[in-house]
This record gives C-alpha cells, structure tokens and sequence, in this order.
C-alpha cells in the first residue's frame, strides 16, 4: 500500500474486531441541491451529522410522493440544505427583477417533504434556504429580495449578501429572550452569523414565530410555536464547523439528539400496543368526514392514527343529557344504537385498514396484522334511560365500557356538574354498575360527582376507570379527580386516564403538552405509574399545542423518555392498564 493512501483493507479487519462493531445512530435525511451534474450537496453537511453522533443520507429531488414517504418512514430528522431561491410561483406571488436561479423540481420535492415531515412529527433543521423552504411549507411567507423592504428599524443597514469566505462571520444576530429552542442551544443574546442571502422569511405563519432577528430586523432565525422539535437558521452552521470553528456545533449536537428520542419513540411504539381510551370522533360521521382521508375536521383519522403511531383508540357513543320523560329516554337510546351503527359502518368501510375489538387479544391480533383497532364505547348512561336490559344489548353491540353520566345528573347517579339529585348513586345507579359487573362492562366515572364515584368504587367488585379526567390538584375543577380520589381508585385496582382538554389541565394560561406531562408526573407519583393512562377526548375539545391531533401523539411518548419513563411504563401508561382492567371486567363477567 503506498504512503499516504487509505488501507480500507485494514479498515474492514479493524472493524470486524469487536462485537458488536457499531453503535446505533439517528437517521439524518439531508435534502440535495441541484448542480451541473444534477444532484450535489456541500460537504460541511454530513460532516456535521457525523460529528455530531447521526448517520447522514442525502435526498436527491424528486417527486414520487409514495417514495418520499418511504424515505420519512427511515428518517429520524431532516436537514433542508441551502442553495437558489424559491420559486415565487409556489407563494402565488410573480417573479421580481431580483430573482436568483430557481429549481422547480427541488421547491416541489423539498415543500412536500417538509410538510410529509411535519405531519409526521420529524424533527427538522431549515438552512439558509431551507429556513425559506420550511417556512413557505408551512403557511408564511417570505421576501422575493430583501432590497428595498422595510424590516422593524425602517431600513436594511446590514448587508446581507456579502461575498466574504463562508467560514467567517459577516455579521451579527439578536436571539429573543423568549425563544425555547435557538436560546438553549447557543446559550447567548448575540452570536456571530455568516448570512449569505437576498431572499428572507417575511411572515412565520401559524406554525412558526421568530426567534433571532439581524440589526436591521430582519428574521434570522425560526422555531415551533407547538413544542415540535423545528428550527430554522438564516446562516451557515455548517461552514463554520468545516473550518474547525465549533461555535455552531451545539445546532447539530441538538438535531440529533431530538432524532434520537424520535427514533427511541417509534421503536418503542412499534413494540407496543398505544390505546387511546376516548375520542369523539363518531361526532363528526354525520358531516361527511372521510376516516381514510387526512380529514381537516377532525383529529382521528386513519392517516393521523399513522403518523403519531397510535394503533388504537375507543371511539364513545357521546349523548348530551336531555330529559328524562319516556319518549327523550327512547329518543337517546336509539341515538346512542345509530352512532353505534355509523361506527361499525365505517371500520365496514376500510376495513383493510382498521377492525373492531371486543377483547385485548382482538387488538392486539389487529396490531400484528398491521391494522387499526377500534373499541366502543358509551358516553352517557341516559343512553340505557330506566331499562337495565338494555345494558346487555350494547355489550352485544360491542361496548367495553359506559360512562355514567355526563354534565347533569340522570337516572343512575349524580354528575360533577349536576343538582346531587340523588346524593351519589341512585338505587337503579347501584343494580347498573351490579349488572355492568355481571356483563363484563368497565364502569367509567368520569363525569361523576364524587358522591357517585365512592359509592360506585365502593360497590363494583372489579376494577373501575376514569376514561378522560385529570388532577383537581393541578387543576381545580370538578371534573378532575382529588388526591385522594387517585389513592383510593388505585387502591382497588383502577385507572385514570389523563385528559388533554385544556381547561381540565391549566386555569391560569393556554395548556400544553408540558402540562399533560405534569398531570402524568403528578399521577403517577400519588397513584403508581401502573394505575394512569391517556384518553385524549379528540374531537370532543382535547387538544393542546405538541399534542393537538392524533398525529402528534408520538410526541407524548418522546416527552415521557425525556422524563426517564422506561419502556415498561410508557407501554403501562399508553394503554396496558386500562387494558389490564379490561382483561379483569372480561374475566370476572358472570353473563
């Protein structure tokens, strides 16, 4: 071998020497740019992937969006590179005077990427004009040329786009105060910058906000304003590492890391199986939703189950309490017998896709068949009226459990939000959850009062549950459940099922999925982390920026890793104790 050349003879010896030889690394998509020969990319890229601790690939352009979605079920983060300007036709806008070369084959590739990637929770880093890339993706805008507009000071006084080496700075940036992101990575209010560009954000849009201006005011710097691991830089990070200048490193170092936590994330749910124990989505069939279309109207679909990785969710039969005559007990019996129906109709309907599960064993044969379930439910006892018999025939129809009550007391028990009619469970209250028992139906008391939900646990001889409610210590409201509610339904087996509705997790400001974190925190500390799970009341009010959708529900899960949760408990938490419960209701059943 001559002097001076590689021995990848003794590379491939070296690496084979130990076992096992590697270790596992996040998958980092980088987008390609477009040169003479077609698809390149700078090296200060990957070199700064690999420096960081992630495998690097590069994405050529191109416009399959069947193989672009493969591509971001390998990825675990994606880097929009830099190079051009933006086709001024894709923000429905004619080109300027000053309009640099443009790829119309890259914008379409890499706009579509971005949004497949947000979509899908990926974690994303824009560069130069990938900052411009991410923010057109997502509902901003930017400016065709700089030249001429009026940032915050009036005035472009900084000179944009220079023509001095990358590796060095051109001028310097103010990051916000406020900023989540960018603030905690480079850990100053100012920082050098080497911005090479005439093209610039102009609007963030509904999904991104600013978080470093230049001097003259223009934006340099993008985050999530949902929790979502995005960041947009208007500079060069990558040059200043490929000169051994590590000032920027902290940027990559921070990409990779999310990258991991997601990668951590999907495995985990691919081991596992994720229940949601409440959604309302059967509110909507009437409207004409299509359940195997990404569907704007609501937050359960097929698609949004796919993306944040939840393989099944109990979808509640939902009945607002009326009056109690004859004919209105009638009236909701057969309402709750149609939702039923429409539920049924439409796993009829896609049923490649998606099943109904009576059992555990039945969801989790589902999952092995790569489907998803789902479970019925009943919300709101005024769906039985007066005639216990009609319990047995919506445990035929499919139901695991029934709520109940909900905001007003009925002919079973009292409400949260009712009258004390009844001073907790009413005598035909107490022969319901008797025969709820005997059937094998879970007793759900959320919505109770609490009059209703000692009498109920007092009385059950299995285990109950509280399908969406979340801790009155943390948010005191009636819904809520007390400490010592928590202790005592753990005590006799039981689960509460955290909520995202926000006025069930803070009061005093907009919740977040940092809140539904501190419930689960709170919850499983008072309870054991055996005995709290999820039910997010989607399409029934729940929903909190970083875990708005279904779709976002993968970000629960790498929450609870940055919180140490183990593997064990995420699966506990994410419905293997509510399924728990399920198996005892099932066995314990006597009709």
């Amino acid at each position: 071998m001559p002097v001076g050349y590689f021995d990848w003879e003794a590379a491939y010896d070296q690496y084979h020497n130990h076992f096992p030889g590697f270790k596992k690394q996040p998958i980092i998509g980088i987008t390609g740019n477009f040169g003479e020969k077609g698809c390149e990319l700078a090296e200060g890229y990957f070199e700064s992937v690999l420096k960081a601790g992630g495998t690097p690939i590069i994405i050529p352009p191109f416009e399959n969006r069947d193989a672009l979605a493969n591509v971001l079920d390998h990825i675990d983060a994606l880097i929009l590179s830099g190079g051009g300007d933006i086709n001024p036709l894709f923000v429905d806008e004619e080109p300027s005077p000053k309009i640099h070369s443009v790829n119309h084959k890259r914008d379409l590739c890499e706009l579509l990427l971005t949004r497949l990637a947000f979509d899908r929770q990926i974690p994303i880093l824009g560069i130069c004009k990938g900052i411009q890339t991410l923010t057109v993706a997502l509902g901003g805008t930017i400016w065709q040329d700089i030249e001429g507009v009026e940032p915050r000071l009036g005035k472009i006084c900084v000179c944009h786009d220079q023509k001095l080496d990358r590796r060095f700075a051109s001028h310097t940036i103010s990051v916000s105060s406020d900023s989540t992101v960018l603030r905690s990575i480079v850990g100053q209010e100012k920082i050098a910058v080497n911005s090479f560009h005439h093209q610039a954000v102009h609007n963030c849009g509904p999904h991104l906000r600013p978080c470093a201006f230049s001097a003259d005011g223009l934006i340099e710097a993008v985050e999530s304003t949902e929790f979502k691991s995005i960041l947009g830089v208007q500079w060069h990070p990558e040059c200043f590492i490929m000169c051994g200048n590590e000032c920027m490193m902290g940027i990559f170092r921070w990409l990779c890391n999310e990258a991991q936590f997601f990668a951590s994330a999907k495995q985990i749910h691919q081991n596992i199986l994720t229940l949601d124990s409440h959604c309302d989505t059967p509110m909507f069939f009437e409207r004409g939703v299509r359940f195997d279309h990404r569907d704007s109207e609501i937050l359960v679909d097929l698609h949004k189950m796919n993306e944040g990785y939840l393989d099944a969710t109990i979808m509640a039969a939902y009945l607002k309490q009326g009056p109690r005559d004859a004919a209105s007990l009638a009236i909701a019996s057969d309402k709750a017998d149609k939702i039923l129906s429409q539920i049924r109709a439409m796993v009829d309907n896609h049923s490649h896709y998606v099943g109904v599960a009576r059992t555990p064993s039945e969801l989790y044969k589902l999952k092995n068949n790569g489907r998803r379930g789902i479970m019925l439910a009943i919300e709101n006892g005024y769906a039985i009226g007066k005639d216990l018999s009609k319990l047995r025939y919506f445990r035929d129809r499919g139901i695991v459990y029934m709520t109940l009550c909900h905001n007003g007391d009925n002919d079973i028990c009292d409400s949260a939000r009712g009258e004390e009619e009844h001073g907790g469970l009413s005598e035909f209250g107490r022969k319901v959850v008797a025969q709820m028992n005997r059937l094998g139906i879970m007793v759900d008391l959320s919505h109770a009062s609490e009059r209703s939900f000692y009498d109920s646990l007092e009385l059950s001889t299995v285990p109950i549950i509280c399908s969406h409610s979340s801790s009155r210590a943390l948010c005191n409201v009636p819904r809520n459940l007390s400490d010592e509610q928590l202790k005592a339904l753990a005590h006799k087996g039981g689960v509460a099922q955290v909520t995202l509705y926000r006025g069930f997790l803070c009061r005093e400001r907009m919740a977040s999925i940092e809140d539904v974190i501190h419930h689960i925190n709170h919850m499983a500390n008072i309870m054991g982390v055996e005995h709290v799970g999820i039910g997010t009341d989607f399409d029934g009010d729940g929903g909190v920026p970083g875990l708005a959708s279904a779709s976002e529900l993968i970000n629960l899960t790498r929450s609870l890793l940055k919180q140490r949760y183990n593997t064990r408990d995420i699966e506990s938490i994410w419905g293997g104790n509510l399924l728990r419960v399920m198996q005892i209701a099932q066995e314990k059943a006597t009709e």
